[in-house]
């Protein structure tokens, strides 16, 4: 590697905004805020709800006679 032109690297802090949790990342930055984390993401936590596709189906079989 060419001496000088490399930005440094270090281990930095990584804050999460919605939940407050802190982790230690590597980066070239010193802090970093993120708005989710897997902490509190409703996909990672278990909490996430699927959008409920029921009524579409009867809807669509009244529309078209469908029993």
């Amino acid at each position: 590697m060419k001496k000088g032109i490399h930005p440094e690297y270090h281990a930095m802090k990584a804050v999460c905004t919605s939940c407050g949790t802190e982790f230690e990342l590597g980066s070239t930055e010193k802090e970093l805020r993120v708005d989710t984390c897997s902490n509190c993401h409703p996909f990672y936590t278990g909490k996430q709800r699927f959008a409920s596709a029921d009524g579409r189906v009867e809807k669509f079989n009244k529309k078209y006679g469908i029993k």
